[in-house]
C-alpha cells in the first residue's frame, strides 16, 4: 500500500514544540522523515503535519518555536472555565475504554464548556495557516463528532477547508471551542486516540511521535496504552515501527502542555532525544524509501 508513514500525535503547544524538535534532531542526524508517503496528524500533530506536508522547512518551524509568543494562546486560555474543564478531564482520564458512546459523552461536555468564541479560535488558525491548502501528498487529520462520537478523518477529498480541519483536530475538549463544519460540531481527534496510528496500516516503516503517554497522570495512561496497542498491531501486520514518547526533562515539561513560555526548551528536548532515536530509525526508514 505504501512505503513509510509519519504519525504525529496530540500534546498542546508544547507537543507542537517537542514534535518539531524531534523532526529537527532527526534531520540533523541525517534522517529526514518529512518526505513520508503518509502523514497522520492529531491535534498538535495536525499543526506540525500540515506545515510539513505543505513544504514548510523544519528550520522555519523551529524558528517559530523559539520566537516570542504572540499572545493568542494566552488570550484563548484566559476565557476557559477551569472548574468545568477539570470535571471533563477527570471523566476522560477515568474512562477505561474509549468508545463512540464515551466520546459522545465527552463531546457533549465540550459543547457545554465555557471557552473562547469559535470565531476567535478559527481565526487564529486562518492566520497561522495563511497560504496553505490541502497538499497533493497524503495527509490525514483527525477529529471527533461531538454529538455522535463518530471518528472523522479529514483529507484532500473531504471538501473541507484545511484551516477548519486543523482547528477541529486541535479543539481540545473543555479548553477550546468545538468547530462547526457542514452543520456539525467537531472536537479534538485525540478524544478517539492520541495518535490514530492505525491509519498507517499497510506501510512498511512507521514513526509514531506521541507527546502524550509517558506521564503517570491525567489522560496519559489511557492514551499511552492506545498508542502502544496501535504500534503492536502495526508490528504484527509486518510494519517496522518506532513509537516515541517524551523522555527525560521533556516528561516534566509535558506536565503543562499549554505553557507557551516553555516552547523553546520543549523543542530543544526533542532535538536531544532524536539523536538517540536516529540510529534505530535510519535503517528501516531508508529501506522503506527504496
Amino acid at each position: 500500500m505504501g512505503k513509510n508513514a509519519l504519525v504525529l500525535g496530540g500534546g498542546g503547544a508544547l507537543g507542537v514544540a517537542w514534535e518539531t524538535g524531534i523532526l529537527m534532531g532527526l534531520l540533523d542526524a541525517g534522517v529526514d522523515v518529512t518526505g513520508a508517503d503518509l502523514i497522520v496528524g492529531t491535534s498538535a500533530g495536525s499543526i506540525v503535519g500540515t506545515h510539513v506536508a505543505a513544504g514548510r522547512t523544519i528550520e522555519d518551524l523551529i524558528a517559530r518555536q523559539n520566537a516570542p509568543d504572540d499572545g493568542q494562546t494566552l488570550r484563548l486560555i484566559a476565557q476557559i472555565d477551569f472548574a468545568a474543564s477539570r470535571n471533563l478531564w477527570t471523566r476522560w482520564a477515568g474512562i477505561t475504554e474509549i468508545t463512540p458512546t464515551t466520546r459522545a459523552e465527552i463531546g457533549q461536555m465540550a459543547l457545554e464548556a465555557k471557552t473562547a468564541p469559535e470565531e476567535l479560535w478559527v481565526g487564529m488558525f486562518r492566520e497561522q495557516l495563511e497560504g496553505i491548502a490541502w497538499p497533493d501528498r497524503a495527509l490525514i487529520l483527525t477529529a471527533v463528532d461531538c454529538a455522535s462520537g463518530d471518528f472523522q478523518q479529514w483529507n484532500r477529498e473531504s471538501g473541507v477547508d484545511i484551516t477548519l480541519a486543523v482547528a477541529s483536530s486541535c479543539a481540545v475538549p473543555g479548553l477550546f471551542p468545538a468547530v462547526t463544519i457542514n452543520g456539525k460540531r467537531y472536537t479534538d481527534g485525540g478524544l478517539r486516540s492520541g495518535t490514530s496510528a492505525d491509519l498507517a496500516s499497510g506501510y512498511d516503516a512507521v514513526l509514531i511521535v506521541a507527546p502524550i503517554g509517558a506521564r503517570p497522570d491525567g489522560i496519559d495512561p489511557i492514551l499511552g496504552r492506545q498508542a502502544r496497542a496501535e504500534a503492536e498491531a502495526l508490528r504484527a501486520a509486518g510494519s517496522q515501527v518506532e513509537l516515541v514518547f517524551p523522555e527525560g526533562d521533556a516528561i516534566e515539561l509535558m506536565g503543562s502542555r499549554m505553557d507557551v513560555s516553555k516552547r523553546g526548551p520543549a523543542a530543544e528536548a526533542g532535538i536531544r532525544q532524536a539523536k538517540a532515536l536516529a540510529p534505530r530509525l535510519a535503517d528501516a526508514w531508508a529501506k522503506a524509501a527504496v
